[in-house]
């Protein structure tokens, strides 16, 4: 979906922005935004099981938009971009977490191994161009040049286990495609030539010079953390190894670049072998070949991470039970972050969909199971927990028709829904 085709339109309004100055302009701000390019110091550390930003406790509270670099890419649409971090901001929402990935096929930001579509990471500064034939390109640098601007930092994903933007079946095909002897998509994790490819595209992405702002991404602090990969799965080895070597491995190459942000894994929370008597509390009592516990250990991954999807992994169970699960799940979680791995962890996905089986489906339910979600996680950080923050799926704003997956969240359709949102943003910065 994230679009190479760049629009060519009349009337074609070009906004060139001084790469030194731009952050001082913020007419547009509301007054509680901060504009985090006017802070020396503003990288988020972690100190035992909680962030901390300028030497305070840092709490977050955040939303998913995968779709952002897709929509900043086109110059039609990459207004929707400056909108949705302006909307997060008035509501107080502080981080995003978004795809760094779109590999393959003829929209891609990796089109091959190591070669890239210049045109879905930067914004075009050629006036010429701009005005004569309307190609004014934004793509990643614009996306987190606007969350800088609004105050809202990001979390960017580097890959997807999904198919999904390509993902590590994309990068599996490369390898065959260029002689290399491999079975399935899960040697993503194992294959040499793979990982080689995959630790080249990191080295892009964390190297690359911003073309709005001058900043270098391993430099940036309106970048939050990096994530290796979304809801990672490595079902092709239950024991945990094939995976467990390569969050090693990969945790270990991303601090070699950049040890000044944060780094987490992407994973869902599912338990493995180190805690055998842990694995009853996965969804049906699935094995995926990661392991909650085990994986976040590795001194390079600074937090852990968990989704919550009770509609999807139990969808032959009502709402009741699937409740149930979703309050074991998180607290089992903040638990084992508390007391085993000692380390912050954020629920990092969650959300209440239109369209799943097993419940009818309400505005009015969906804010009660945020507010479920937020107390969870609000009594964690208020008891010194290792809980820090939630992020929801997902924020759009209108005009996005086709790109809702029932989970969305429009401000202006739902301002009951970000009303609950705003209070936990406030309830979250209390936090001392």
């Amino acid at each position: 979906m994230i679009t190479l085709v760049i629009g060519e339109y009349g009337n074609c309004r070009v906004i060139i922005r001084d790469s030194h100055h731009h952050h001082h302009h913020h007419s547009h701000k509301n007054s509680a935004t901060k504009i985090l390019y006017d802070s020396d110091n503003s990288s988020v550390q972690r100190s035992g099981n909680h962030f901390v930003l300028n030497g305070k406790p840092y709490y977050l509270n955040g939303f998913n938009a995968y779709w952002l670099m897709n929509m900043a890419s086109d110059p039609s649409s990459s207004s929707k971009v400056t909108t949705a971090f302006q909307q997060a901001a008035q509501q107080g929402l502080n981080v995003a977490r978004t795809w760094a990935f779109n590999d393959g096929g003829d929209k891609a930001l990796q089109i091959s191994p190591g070669s890239y579509n210049e045109n879905v990471f930067k914004f075009n500064l050629n006036i010429n161009v701009c005005f004569t034939m309307c190609k004014c390109t934004f793509g990643l640098d614009f996306v987190i040049s606007e969350a800088g601007k609004n105050g809202v930092q990001v979390i960017l994903s580097l890959v997807n286990n999904w198919n999904d933007f390509g993902g590590k079946n994309k990068y599996v095909q490369w390898a065959k495609e260029r002689g290399q002897n491999v079975n399935n998509d899960d040697d993503f994790f194992t294959h040499p030539v793979v990982k080689q490819y995959y630790k080249n595209h990191i080295k892009t992405v964390l190297t690359r010079k911003n073309t709005i702002t001058g900043l270098i991404y391993k430099d940036d602090p309106a970048i939050f953390a990096w994530e290796l990969m979304n809801e990672p799965r490595c079902q092709s080895d239950n024991s945990g190894k094939s995976f467990q070597d390569w969050v090693g491995e990969m945790g270990a190459y991303v601090k070699s670049i950049d040890n000044k942000h944060l780094l987490e894994i992407g994973l869902e929370g599912f338990y493995g072998e180190s805690m055998p008597e842990k694995k009853q509390i996965n969804p049906g009592g699935i094995e995926i070949g990661t392991d909650f516990i085990s994986n976040n250990q590795v001194p390079e991954i600074d937090f852990a991470t968990i989704h919550l999807y009770p509609d999807q992994w139990l969808s032959n169970s009502n709402e009741t039970a699937q409740d149930i699960f979703g309050h074991k799940w998180v607290e089992a979680h903040i638990e084992d972050s508390n007391n085993v791995l000692k380390k912050p962890i954020l629920l990092s996905e969650f959300g209440k969909s239109t369209k799943c089986a097993g419940y009818r489906y309400s505005v009015d339910k969906r804010n009660s199971y945020f507010e479920k979600q937020y107390k969870l996680i609000y009594n964690s950080g208020s008891r010194g927990g290792s809980c820090v923050g939630g992020l929801f799926w997902q924020l759009m704003v209108p005009g996005m028709d086709g790109y809702g997956d029932g989970y969305q969240v429009i401000f202006e359709e739902s301002p009951s829904t970000a009303h609950v949102i705003a209070q936990q943003s406030k309830r979250m910065s209390s936090l001392k």
